[in-house]
């Protein structure tokens, strides 16, 4: 994984070195308003953090892909990653420090990790699940280009009754 840079965002790769800071942004109550919840404990956010680290799946057919977001001030702020199936698909997701949306930050981090996902990683087709009721993650994932998933695309995501599938196919090139 390589570090990502944005005209206002230094994207790091997820180490578990990060855990400590992360969890006072994890920590954001608000952030958990429509699904999740904080990290259980510094503990805990440090192992799955240790997990993360090895950038695969259990049983190696995926690629977990997360990096951090820190401003230039050196601040952390939230995250952002995907899972690279090896169909060239990916399912992204990210979260931020409450203090910090409605600036663009999560766009610009969401667009620099698909810009990456489709050079480095030959992803075709980002996905992401949200909650229905979460129009600030639906704005910001049509903003990139996303849209609502067809009937067909939405049969081969195991989603709950309140959750909606958004895709951005990548055009395909001539050889």
């Amino acid at each position: 994984m390589r570090t990502l840079e944005t005209a206002r965002l230094r994207l790091e790769p997820q180490l578990a070195a990060h855990a400590d800071a992360m969890f006072a942004v994890l920590s954001d109550p608000a952030i958990y308003t429509y699904e999740n919840q904080p990290p259980l404990s510094l503990p805990w956010l440090r192992e799955r953090f240790v997990k993360l680290q090895t950038r695969r799946s259990g049983d190696g057919s995926e690629q977990w892909l997360n990096w951090v977001l820190r401003q230039r001030s050196g601040d952390l702020i939230g995250y952002v990653q995907a899972t690279v199936q090896p169909d060239g698909q990916a399912f992204v997701a990210y979260e931020l420090a409450s203090a910090h949306w409605g600036r663009g930050l999560g766009g610009e981090a969401v667009a620099a990790m698909i810009d990456e996902l489709i050079v480095q990683y030959k992803v075709h087709t980002s996905l992401a699940v949200f909650k229905r009721a979460n129009l600030r993650s639906r704005r910001l994932l049509e903003r990139l280009g996303f849209a609502t998933a067809t009937a067909v695309d939405v049969q081969r995501s195991s989603l709950e009754a309140d959750e909606d599938l958004m895709l951005r196919r990548v055009a395909a090139t001539a050889p």
